[in-house]
């Protein structure tokens, strides 16, 4: 994707450039032999590595990849695979049925029967959604208005909320008369709470009622009486919630914090951010989250990251500012260290001579993985290989792929953003913009330099809380003049945390230095303790160190950043998520 133009740029973080990486990925774990069908999960210790095929395969795993290709070619404008990806687009219409939902389909290695579970059907309008804003196509939106009817046809409706009794429907209807009895026990989070983020967008998009009356009863549903959350924000760790799995806690937070930030309900928020808060506590700075609060504690996800990710940006967009430098640090460090790019470590095989059709691959699983994101990893190791929980599982999930690349997208696309003739620049990482270019020197330097592209009213820039505001400096140059300011001057500060640069000219450079931090924190992870250091917002080393595939233990820096020829992506027109 690099785009030479004899432009130097600094050669840190771009996140365009690892949604290119993650297309290959995207692409590569298309099972050729078995429809196009993606494998779902891969056993990268064993050797050779093996790629598997899993109950997830249909809608959940197709939506993932539909909607992550489709951010992943906006940000980079790469186009490698449209033919895989047109197979996994036909293979996701052809698993709806006349009643309007999506259906697993009979797995060839498993003898249980078709059915629309639940959880899989966040992962379809998501990916309709995703489709229809980019395409306008009208049969995705009649697929989407079906399923969208289907969704609130099922749902069991009481006076104030709405929910599903079971984790899976049938053509006939619920699988159960008691089911409908048990009432709330089925998972609220994994099947109702969740969906909220898609039928939103959706709504958003296209006016379509049904899809907000599903978000307005289950969010009153997740709020008012599931269960799932605890008075202190806290999530409930019965078994009947999961053991307040990750995942689906954090995921449904987002969810009603973007509705609340829709509806303009301030109290929703706040309910949001308690809960949020409490999950914080519960994770390391630098973004690793645990799998639930019991069995899977030990196992982080790359999906709950990335939820973690997009509910910040939705609370620091609703006022709370200083999730901007949380969620920061959670894009430059595990979720940049959870991609594959380095697979020396793996062995692979270049013949099938090993592979069980339609379940099991043994076939360049190194080369066809590069740019996935960790299914399970440690907060030290891509493999989570302890003695606590499952022990070792899976190194690589199709779902953590799919949200992985949402999470690239989610930080790009919030990196500068524009409201009533405001630019803010609110992440401090490379990317362009018809607006200005952001060219970062972090972490070898605390320099960022913004080259300005549009008049703009009024510009502002986050600066890093452990930066101060003493030695702030900035020089704008323009047309051989120049001039120079300080971030301790009167009137330099917006939310405490914007440094205020007033109106930006079209063809003016801005160049904002500040000190750089280096400190170390202890950082505890289910019981384990880290020592972090840091060099500003990325953690450059990290003890004990993994030993299968150590993560933050190959992080150079230097005095000054070093520089490479290329360009950023700048579009007139970008997707809002």
């Amino acid at each position: 994707m690099e785009r030479n133009t004899g432009r130097l740029i600094p050669d840190t973080l771009m996140l365009e450039e690892r949604a290119a990486h993650a297309i290959n990925a995207m692409i590569g774990m298309a099972d050729d032999d078995h429809g196009g069908i993606p494998f779902f999960s891969a056993d990268l210790m064993h050797k050779p590595a093996y790629m598997l095929h899993g109950d997830w395969d249909y809608g959940s795993s197709h939506g993932r990849m539909v909607d992550g290709l489709i951010l992943a070619r906006h940000m980079s404008g790469e186009t490698y695979g449209k033919e895989v990806e047109e197979r996994y687009r036909a293979n996701l219409l052809s698993f709806f049925k006349e009643d309007g939902m999506s259906y697993r389909q009979n797995n060839p290695t498993r003898d249980w029967e078709a059915n629309a579970n639940l959880i899989d059907q966040r992962a379809v309008i998501l990916s309709l959604t995703s489709w229809y804003m980019e395409t306008g196509d009208a049969k995705v939106k009649e697929a989407a208005d079906r399923h969208v009817a289907a969704l609130k046809r099922i749902a069991v409706k009481e006076r104030d909320v709405w929910y599903y009794p079971a984790s899976e429907y049938k053509e006939s209807g619920w699988p159960s008369a008691n089911g409908i009895q048990l009432r709330l026990a089925p998972d609220p989070a994994a099947f109702c709470g969740r969906l909220v983020m898609p039928l939103l967008k959706y709504y958003e998009l296209t006016g379509n009622e049904d899809a907000y009356e599903l978000c307005q009863f289950f969010t009153a549903m997740i709020m008012e009486r599931s269960g799932v959350f605890n008075a202190d924000g806290s999530f409930n760790d019965s078994l009947a919630y999961r053991s307040g799995h990750f995942h689906t806690r954090l995921g449904t937070l987002d969810a009603i914090a973007r509705f609340g930030m829709h509806t303009g309900d301030a109290a929703m928020i706040a309910w949001v951010k308690k809960g949020y808060d409490w999950a914080l506590t519960k994770c390391t700075a630098f973004g690793w989250t645990p799998g639930d609060l019991h069995e899977q504690a030990y196992e982080h996800e790359t999906c709950s990251l990335v939820d973690l990710i997009a509910c910040g940006i939705t609370l620091a967009k609703s006022g709370y500012v200083e999730y901007w430098g949380v969620v920061e640090r959670f894009l430059r460090n595990h979720l940049a260290e959870s991609q594959l790019l380095d697979l020396d470590w793996v062995e692979q095989t270049v013949d099938k001579s090993q592979d069980i059709p339609m379940n099991q691959s043994f076939y360049r699983v190194a080369e066809r993985t590069r740019g996935s994101f960790a299914g399970y990893s440690a907060p030290n190791d891509f493999v989570c290989d302890v003695n606590e929980g499952r022990g070792h599982t899976s190194d690589l999930q199709l779902c953590c792929l799919g949200s992985g690349t949402r999470g690239l997208f989610m930080g790009w696309s919030n990196t500068i953003t524009e409201k009533n003739g405001t630019v803010s620049v609110n992440f401090l990482l490379n990317r362009g913009s018809k607006w200005l270019d952001v060219s970062s020197h972090l972490p070898h330097e605390g320099k960022v330099v913004l080259e300005i592209h549009a008049d703009i009213p009024r510009l502002l820039i986050r600066i890093p809380e452990w930066a101060g505001f003493t030695k702030i400096r900035y020089v704008r140059e323009r047309n051989g003049q120049r001039s120079e300011g300080k971030g301790s001057e009167a009137s330099s500060w917006v939310q405490r945390q914007f440094l205020a640069l007033g109106q930006a000219a079209a063809g003016e450079t801005i160049t904002v230095t500040f000190p750089l931090s280096f400190r170390k924190t202890l950082e505890n992870a289910v019981g384990q303790t880290f020592e972090t250091e840091w060099r500003g917002d990325d953690v450059v080393g990290i003890t004990p160190k993994g030993t299968k595939k150590p993560l933050y233990s190959g992080r150079k820096v230097y005095d000054q950043a070093p520089m490479r020829e290329g360009d950023y992506r700048r579009l007139a027109k970008e997707f809002v998520w």
